[in-house]
Parts: structure tokens; sequence; C-alpha cells
């Protein structure tokens, strides 16, 4: 038994909610009347015209779009790129500070310790 819950999650777990309010009415709405004129006009495009409205139905019905949260996931993914960026833009300014004061307190001695070592 555990290994069907592994070798199928996507069955197993319900989906989150992620349609609200006005938008999930909306989609109802829309796919009814989607539905409805796909109906009424037959053919090719009245199927595809239904099946499209077939899906905004059962987004609003069931309160859960993958396509939305397909997106909210991508979205999420690139704030946590942008916070990392400036995480480490924020490093590389005070390594570069510091690399200036270490400069500004360097003596130069003359001695190329290359050519000329110390005993």
């Amino acid at each position: 038994m555990s290994e069907n819950k592994t070798l199928i999650p996507a069955l197993q777990d319900k989906p989150e909610h992620n349609v609200h309010g006005w938008e999930r009415a909306g989609s109802v709405a829309g796919g009814v009347i989607m539905v409805g004129k796909g109906l009424r006009r037959g053919g090719l495009f009245g199927l595809i015209q239904m099946a499209i409205g077939g899906v905004a139905l059962a987004r609003g019905i069931t309160g859960h779009s993958s396509m939305k949260s397909l997106m909210e996931r991508g979205r999420s993914d690139l704030d946590n790129l942008r916070s990392t960026i400036e995480r480490n833009g924020a490093e590389l300014r005070a390594l570069k500070a510091s690399a200036d004061a270490a400069t500004r307190s360097a003596t130069v001695t003359g001695n190329d310790s290359l050519t000329n070592p110390k005993p």
C-alpha cells in the first residue's frame, strides 16, 4: 500500500484551493456560457468552445487551477532568486568597501620582494 502512495502522489493528494470569490464565480458563469454557445454553434469550433468552457467550469467548481498554481510557483521562485541576488550584491558591496579601506591604509615601501627579497 505504501508503494501506491509513492507511485501516484497526485491522485492521493487533494489540490489546494487557489481560486476564490468572484474569480471562482466568474469561472463558473463563463464556463456555462461557453458550453452553451459551443452547443449552439456545433462543428469543430463549437466543440473547441465547449472544451474551453468545460475547463473554466471545472476550475470554478473545484476551486483549483493548475495553471494558476504553476504561475504562483514561478513567481515565488523569481522572488527567491531576486532576494538571493540582492543579498549577494550587498555582500559584494561590503567586500568592495573593505578592500577600499584596506588599500587606503596600505603603504608602499618600494621593495619588490620578487627581485630583492628580504634576508
